[in-house]
């Protein structure tokens, strides 16, 4: 800063608060008195000089000084005298004095400390400490008072023996009221007598401990309580701290449970840990404790100088527990981890665990090593902060236990963080189960140990197709079914355990979802083999309820002609008697029929076919009129011969069988009547065999042998025993056939021509209206089947 002018034409700033001391040198005062000011505050662009003045009354003595102090050397100490300071400040602007400082020389004196400070401990007085020193100065110089204080070793809380106890001029003092076997720290300092001049400084620390004294204050004693495998029955773990006033190393305990003896427990900790301010945990017995028992015990500590008061704890029924607490809850204030509890109102009773509450007892134990403490609080507390040394993000068990006259009540326990943090790992997960549009995951939980808070919910997330979703679910669920999902999809899943401070992820699990569902291909399978099965019996009843149809399909039924009943009509007349004259059948032919050809013959027969070859079949050599003729496989024409027509039925594979065609044109089984001789019209005669076998009814094994000649070719015959005589009932007999025949026809497929040429008006009418001749064949009786 570069002065003003204004700055240069101002003389130097008046020094101000002058002090000034003089200490010991050796074994006397010192002669030089050292003097501090403080100077002004304007910056010093000129020389500046300042000299510090005495003036005494033989005397005045000066001297250059710094800035801010300088002394003055007397030769000797002024003792007793009067003496007067100040100091003088000189530039080129000007002069200027401080105020003049009048003090005696007593004032400016500051000893040295006491030296040799000894504690001195006897046995027989564990509450006090002899302290003693030496005077730092002869008395002739100065006369001093003392000031003492003490603490703890550790402890940084001193305390000061009142001035008023120290102000003789003395070396010694002896401290009281302290504590038995407790090390001290004792520092002594001292002043003129008067309260002139400076206090010395405290001398070196001097440590001494105060002898032991019997225990003062009862053992803290507690117990817990242990579930056991023994029904009806507990374990009473008992366990203790030391007396908070022991006065001592304790050396053991005595116990006693109700009205047992006395017990002893030997302590075996070393003085380094007698001597911790932490207090230990004791555990001194487990005793087996019944359901219905209730007891008391009672234990003492003893040290090396005498016993303990005597500590009771109750322990009642556990059907006559008294009641807990109503309310529990914690909450974290200036790192520290409070407990607030509201009592339940309990009337007193007269019984001595139905009192009121004389106490409360807070007890805590830390889940990742069970490591347990407990303390206690007045009745009257309702808050209370754990004295404990509690670790972040560990998770304790905190129960509050009511007091009733030293019996326990019923605990109320609640869970603790002093802090919280996101959880050290995630949830372990696993698939369960999965199907065609879900999958169950299942996960364990995080040990307590690293969930390192509340776990406030979890979420699920997983990705398919790129896509994510996220389900959160409650901190109690352990297990979930994710729905609607895709078939036969791959899926990447995780689970997110959440506390108040943070979140971690459990590690990425994939996992495919089923094409189909669990039993849905052996519902297919049994849905497809039931419908089968159905459809094999609804098959086989059909069947069975359409028997003769099926079968009438499959194998159409064969006449016999063997079971005609031409076959039982007995001809009057030999064969070759009736033969008629070759003349007679000249328009007749043989049609070879095949069974394949079934429509050409059938369109045939509806126009008309005329007749290729003319034969006149004798008895022997016809076969039965049938309807099968476009059914019939080929075969060789009829023979004329009498003995190769019979041979030729007999032995054959064959049945052999023709139709007469009327040229009439009659269609079917019925034959039209012979026409009168020299009539111009000629019946066709059609021939066919067939290769399928007879039916079993057609069989007639029982046949006479007297008709044997007759069965062989029974198409064509007379009424047994019948001459000329009985020409009209063979006519009625044939019209009657006929008519079952027309009938019987109209059954099966007769054509409509068929229908008008059968009508009763024309049977056994010649076309002039006049009766026919008889027919050279009997009618065939319920007529066979036609073929097309």
């Amino acid at each position: 800063m570069i002065p003003t002018s204004k700055d240069m034409k101002d003389p130097p700033e008046k020094p101000v608060n002058l002090s000034c001391m003089a200490v010991q040198s050796g074994r006397k005062m010192s002669s030089c008195v050292t003097c501090t000011w403080q100077p002004g505050t304007r910056d010093e662009r000129l020389k500046t000089t300042y000299t510090l003045f005495s003036s005494l009354i033989v005397s005045n003595k000066s001297s250059k000084a710094n800035r801010s102090s300088g002394y003055i050397d007397f030769g000797t100490f002024p003792s007793f005298m009067e003496l007067a300071m100040w100091v003088e400040v000189e530039n080129k602007l000007g002069k200027v004095r401080s105020d003049i400082l009048d003090i005696y020389a007593a004032d400016l004196v500051k000893t040295n400390p006491p030296s040799d400070v000894n504690i001195i401990s006897k046995n027989n007085f564990s509450r006090t400490l002899l302290v003693s020193w030496k005077h730092p100065i002869h008395v002739t110089y100065v006369m001093l008072k003392y000031n003492i204080r003490f603490c703890t070793v550790g402890s940084g809380d001193w305390t000061e023996v009142p001035p008023n106890d120290t102000e003789s001029y003395k070396e010694s003092f002896r401290l009281q009221y302290l504590k038995p076997d407790t090390e001290y720290v004792v520092q002594v300092r001292c002043i003129h007598y008067r309260g002139y001049g400076y206090w010395s400084d405290w001398s070196a620390n001097s440590t001494a401990r105060t002898p032991e004294d019997k225990p003062t204050s009862k053992p803290d004693l507690w117990r817990v309580v242990i579930p056991s495998q023994v029904k009806s029955e507990r374990r009473v773990q008992v366990m203790c701290k030391d007396p908070v006033e022991s006065n001592g190393r304790i050396r053991g305990y005595s116990i006693k449970i109700q009205d047992g003896n006395w017990m002893t427990v030997a302590v075996n900790d070393s003085d380094l840990d007698s001597r911790s301010q932490e207090r230990k945990i004791i555990p001194l017995y487990q005793i087996p404790w019944s359901d219905k028992r209730r007891g008391l015990i009672e234990l003492k500590a003893w040290n090396s100088v005498g016993e303990s008061p005597q500590a009771s704890l109750g322990i009642p029924k556990l059907t006559q527990e008294p009641a807990s607490v109503e309310s529990l809850s914690w909450f974290t204030q200036q790192g520290r981890l409070w407990v607030k509890w509201q009592p339940r109102n309990v009337t007193a009773t007269g019984e001595p665990y139905r009192s009121e509450v004389t106490e409360y007892i807070l007890e805590w134990v830390s889940v990742s090593d069970g490591a347990m403490d407990w303390q206690r609080e007045r009745r009257h507390t309702r808050t209370a902060a754990i004295k404990g040394n509690l670790q972040k993000f560990n998770r304790y068990n905190i129960s509050v236990y009511p007091m009733y006259s030293g019996w326990t009540g019923k605990p109320l326990t609640i869970a603790a963080f002093l802090e919280q943090g996101a959880p050290l790992e995630g949830p372990s997960v696993k698939v369960r189960r999965t199907g065609k549009n879900e999958a169950e995951l299942e996960w364990m939980e995080i040990p307590q140990d690293k969930q390192r808070g509340f776990i406030t919910n979890y979420t699920i997330f997983f990705i398919t197709g790129g896509k994510e979703h996220s389900i959160v679910v409650s901190t109690d669920t352990y297990s979930y079914t994710v729905k609607r999902m895709a078939s036969n999809s791959k899926y990447v899943v995780r689970v997110m355990a959440s506390t108040v401070q943070g979140s971690t992820n459990s590690s990425d699990l994939s996992f495919n979802t089923l094409m189909y569902a669990p039993g849905q291909i052996e519902a297919i399978v049994v849905s497809v083999c039931i419908s089968f099965l159905f459809f094999i019996v609804l098959t086989m009843l059909c069947c069975i309820y359409k028997m003769d149809s099926i079968k009438k399909k499959i194998w159409p039924p064969v006449p016999d002609p063997s079971n005609s009943t031409i076959a039982k009509w007995s001809p009057d007349f030999t064969s070759k008697a009736d033969t008629p004259k070759e003349s007679a059948l000249g328009d007749v032919s043989i049609v070879e029929v095949d069974v394949f050809d079934r429509k050409s013959l059938c369109e045939e027969d509806k126009a008309g076919l005329p007749l290729k070859k003319d034969k006149y079949l004798s008895e022997e050599h016809s076969s039965g009129i049938g309807g099968s003729s476009c059914l019939s496989s080929p075969h060789q024409s009829v023979s004329d011969s009498d003995e190769g027509g019979d041979e030729g039925q007999t032995t054959a594979s064959t049945v052999q069988y023709s139709s007469v065609v009327a040229s009439c044109g009659y269609k079917g089984q019925t034959p039209c009547p012979l026409p009168l001789s020299g009539s111009s019209q000629t019946p066709s005669f059609a021939r066919s065999e067939s290769t399928q076998p007879l039916l079993d009814s057609e069989e007639h094994p029982e046949v006479p042998e007297s008709h044997q000649r007759y069965l062989r070719n029974p198409y064509f015959g007379r009424l047994p025993g019948g001459n000329d005589g009985d020409s009209g009932d063979l006519e009625d007999l044939n019209q009657m056939e006929m008519k079952k025949q027309g009938l019987a026809l109209r059954r099966f497929c007769p054509l409509e021509e068929d229908f008008q040429q059968t009508t009763p008006t024309e049977e056994g009418q010649s076309p002039d209206g006049q009766p026919g001749p008889d027919p050279s064949y009997m009618p065939q009786l319920s007529g066979y089947r036609p073929q097309c």
